[in-house]
């Protein structure tokens, strides 16, 4: 079966956002273009990630000599977005995910995979079908000032739980 791609070249909107009270928050990665959205399921350290490797990109990408790209340091005023979700339909919880810089296009690219589910009777031996293609990925390029005001967000909306422990990373 095809991989079905649900790619965002220029997205409208691309926001962490939560649905749930504090302790079970449920997180989101959603992503809008014109009429089309897809929300996908996040755990909350992966979108704490998220948005810390995207700072990095960004600030490496500003000490890089000869940088043809303006990346902001902070986030343009004119691109934060404090709206919540919008209606929420999960089409995938995310498993893996890759984070990337396009220079073609000066674009932050996110990719995320759908969790794979593993069969309690599985002997541990690969089958041929692991090498299958995954049914459906999500691709999103997001210039430098959305993906910062991106990772802002994303931060203060982890922040706004419970505090993760600082004995088991919880």
């Amino acid at each position: 079966m095809p991989t079905t791609v649900h790619e965002f070249d220029w997205p409208d909107r691309v926001i962490v956002g939560t649905v749930g009270v504090p302790g079970q928050r449920t997180f989101y990665l959603q992503v809008r273009s014109g009429k089309q959205t897809v929300s996908i399921a996040l755990e909350k350290q992966q979108s704490a990630q998220l948005a810390e490797k995207i700072d990095e990109i960004l600030d490496q990408l500003m000490t890089v000599d000869g940088n043809p790209f303006h990346v902001p340091a902070n986030t343009p005023l004119e691109l934060v977005d404090n709206d919540g979700l919008d209606a929420v339909e999960e089409q995938f919880r995310a498993g893996v995910m890759s984070l990337g810089w396009d220079p073609t296009t000066a674009q932050i690219v996110i990719e995320a995979y759908p969790l794979e589910e593993v069969d309690p009777d599985d002997d541990g031996f690969l089958e041929d079908d692991e090498d299958a293609d995954p049914a459906e990925v999500l691709r999103v390029r997001i210039p430098v000032g959305s993906a910062r005001a991106f990772a802002k967000r994303t931060r203060e909306v982890v922040g706004a739980g419970r505090p993760i422990c600082v004995i088991c990373g919880q």
